[in-house]
């Protein structure tokens, strides 16, 4: 539940994100008959990736081969997802409004569409890749835990985005990410992890005779979720997060205490 919390969160702030720029955007260069595309490019984008996720999930049940290559296509799409972040996340507003500038600059007959599609892209690439990772996930979890985390993961996220766009200035985008981005990397490890492990068990691979199945399998045994190794990489998504958090507080305190003493 917890795994689909952080996915839900991180991929869900980003996603409201790019609905309230480009909402607040429109509104503010009076492109008010616009946003109708943004929110159906919502609908369609929520629904699309929901069915996606539930394809995914029945795909990656049938054998150890489907269940390991979902669980590697989530691990690379979950670095691709933090190394974006680290690159694009300081000039995320930027990029939107540049591309909603280029889109309206359409004719008026397009520019309807040419929104739709620009925050359908936007928004499909991170339900893409969390449809992808719970997909994974869901091959060990029950529903009700995914479920649970999912509501939980998008409404924090929900409430962070609309603090954002109330407040800004006194929320530390910078500081969620850096913690969500801890807790990717890591759970990308453990997707990589569980994906060898799962090919090992694949009669597919073992066709090939690339590597000794029987050995490698017992050899990762202990990584995986169910072993002592594995264990403390899922406690490790808890704590290393949080240790960042703690620290990022302490450094936003210290300094607003330097900035008022000044």
């Amino acid at each position: 539940m917890f795994e689909t919390l952080m996915i839900t969160f991180r991929e869900g702030l980003e996603a409201f994100l790019v609905v309230a720029i480009a909402l607040a955007y429109l509104s503010k260069t009076g492109g008010e008959k616009l946003i109708p595309s943004v929110r159906h490019a919502c609908v369609v984008a929520v629904v699309g990736c929901a069915a996606l996720g539930v394809v995914m999930a029945r795909v990656g049940a049938l054998t150890p081969f489907w269940e390991g290559t979902l669980a590697l296509t989530a691990a690379i799409f979950v670095i691709s997802c933090t190394t974006h972040m680290i690159k694009m996340g300081k000039h995320m507003k930027r990029e939107i409004t540049s591309l909603i500038d280029r889109a309206v600059q359409n004719p008026s007959d397009s520019a309807k569409f040419a929104v739709f599609i620009v925050v359908l892209l936007m928004i499909g690439r991170e339900g893409l890749e969390a449809a992808t990772m719970i997909a994974s996930l869901a091959q060990g979890t029950d529903s009700t835990s995914l479920a649970i985390g999912g509501i939980l993961g998008l409404t924090i996220a929900g409430l962070v985005a609309w603090a954002w766009s109330k407040y800004g200035h006194r929320i530390n985008l910078s500081l969620f990410f850096k913690v969500t981005s801890a807790f990717m990397v890591i759970f990308s490890i453990q997707l990589a992890i569980y994906a060898f492990h799962e090919f090992t068990e694949s009669a597919e691979i073992a066709k090939l005779g690339i590597i000794d199945n029987a050995y490698w399998h017992a050899a990762t045994e202990p990584w995986g979720p169910q072993g002592e190794i594995g264990a403390w990489i899922t406690y490790s998504l808890v704590l290393v997060p949080l240790a960042f958090l703690i620290v990022g507080f302490l450094k936003d305190r210290n300094s607003t205490r330097m900035t008022a003493s000044t």
